[in-house]
């Protein structure tokens, strides 16, 4: 016996349409925040009831296929109109059960979870074939619960996130170049600055040979003046012992020696001023890496405490041609991101003393030139790695994966990443050192030498 239209009827829900939050829709926004429809009808109920609730709802995209209850297939508004439209099709699949439809319509529809971020299912969804690109989407929300995705919305959302993505982007660039410019005019203040101090210091050192000469001449003549002369009048012995002239006759050289060192000291760290706020040409100039990462090392001398030992393990390194100055500004980041763990892991182990070990606070700097593709190019490797707890393999990952995104937040890190990947074509790494000379993170970068 044949069922009655109210016994298909029975089976089909009346569609609903979960409006999702499109108003607050955000670059991390997934397809379960989209308008999705819940619509789906068994194998055995009749095209014509489906093509009622198609007239019925006209932006309703299609309707999943079920059999006792279970996900089969779908099938697109479009599609099933093509299907009528055929010569005798109105017959073969309208008054027909939808599993006849089924058995011609053989294409496998786009499956995605609802936690599928938008960027990447509008990706997927582009690469289906030219002619299946206006089908439905189906959206699976959990358990045995799908949706339908039309896919003129999900276009739709992908366009405002690529607008979004795009002001974010202008936002970036601008906040770059306003970053740029503060610092290529605290570069200039900077510079005026080193070399105001430089002008003074060149003139004390300059005129410190003068006076260890004249000091050393002084004395000479007041020794013969004491061989000399062997009744030394009262006044002049009083005096003497007043300035206490023989503690001056032994520390005056001392003296001199001090100032010497202290103007020598003042005029490196000018120098290294200089050279890390230099401005860099449009292109790349040979430098000295070495040369550079002692400035720096000069620079951070007030973080670098007597606890935190500093290893240097330098290498024959040819110039290379590289913009020196944002590379100074690279070794700083790392080097200020490994001071900053090891005085706070430093800072816990005082706070908790079970945890206290004997391996002293350690960066070791290494430089070598090497080759790591087997043809031949040469790179220049430097690795600056500290003691501080190992870094798992997760944080790790997350570390770089943040360094290849684009949209990422600004830190010092990724900005080192961009300068090292995008102004030097080189490769930047963050790994853990298990071997046993020192466990803890390791900086690497990979500079190509042509």
């Amino acid at each position: 016996m044949t069922p009655s239209t109210s016994e298909f009827r029975s089976k089909l829900n009346v569609p609903v349409l979960a409006p999702g939050n499109v108003q607050t829709i955000q670059l991390e926004s997934m397809l379960q925040d989209l308008p999705l429809y819940d619509f789906a009808a068994e194998l055995d109920v009749l095209g014509t009831e489906v093509a009622e609730i198609f007239e019925q709802h006209p932006l309703l995209p299609g309707v999943i296929l079920t059999e006792n209850g279970r996900f089969l297939s779908l099938i697109s508004r479009h599609r099933l109109l093509e299907y009528l439209l055929r010569p005798y099709g109105i017959d073969l699949f309208l008054e027909k059960p939808l599993r006849i439809l089924q058995s011609y319509d053989r294409t496998v529809p786009l499956i995605l979870s609802g936690d599928t971020p938008i960027l990447t299912a509008a990706q997927q969804a582009l690469r289906r074939p030219f002619d299946r690109l206006r089908d439905p989407i189906v959206v699976r929300l959990g358990a045995d619960q799908y949706r339908i995705l039309d896919p003129h919305e999900l276009n739709i959302a992908y366009w405002q996130l690529r607008g979004i993505e795009t002001q974010v982007r202008i936002e970036r660039l601008q906040l770059q170049m306003l970053q740029s410019e503060k610092m290529a005019s605290l570069g200039r203040l900077v510079d005026g600055v080193s070399h105001e101090i430089l002008d003074p210091v060149s003139f004390i050192w300059g005129n410190l040979s003068h006076i260890a000469e004249y000091s050393r001449s002084l004395l000479e003549i007041i020794g013969a003046y004491e061989k000399c002369i062997t009744d030394v009048p009262q006044k002049v012995i009083d005096l003497k012992e007043a300035i206490e002239f023989d503690y001056i006759r032994e520390d005056l050289p001392k003296t001199l020696d001090s100032i010497k060192t202290g103007a020598e000291r003042l005029s490196r760290l000018a120098n290294s001023l200089q050279n890390f706020c230099h401005i860099d040409e449009v292109y790349p100039r040979p430098a000295n890496l070495h040369d550079c990462l002692d400035s720096v090392l000069l620079l951070l001398k007030s973080r670098l405490s007597s606890d935190i030992q500093v290893t240097k393990n330098y290498g024959h390194l040819p110039p290379v041609p590289c913009f020196i100055s944002q590379l100074s500004q690279v070794f700083m980041n790392i080097l200020n991101c490994s001071i900053d763990t090891l005085l706070n892991q430093a800072a816990y182990r005082e706070q908790n003393p079970d945890l206290v070990s004997s391996d002293a606070p350690q960066i070791r700097i290494s430089t070598e030139v090497c080759s790591i593709d087997g043809t031949g190019q040469r790179w220049v490797a430097i690795q600056i790695a500290d003691n501080s707890s190992e870094m798992s393999i997760e944080i790790q990952r997350q570390l770089m994966q943040a360094f290849s995104t684009e949209l990422t937040k600004e830190t010092s890190l990724a900005t080192s990443y961009r300068i090292v990947t995008a102004r030097h074509s080189g490769i930047f790494r963050v790994y853990c050192d298990i071997s046993p000379r020192l466990r803890g993170t390791v900086f690497e970068i990979l500079l190509p030498l042509n």
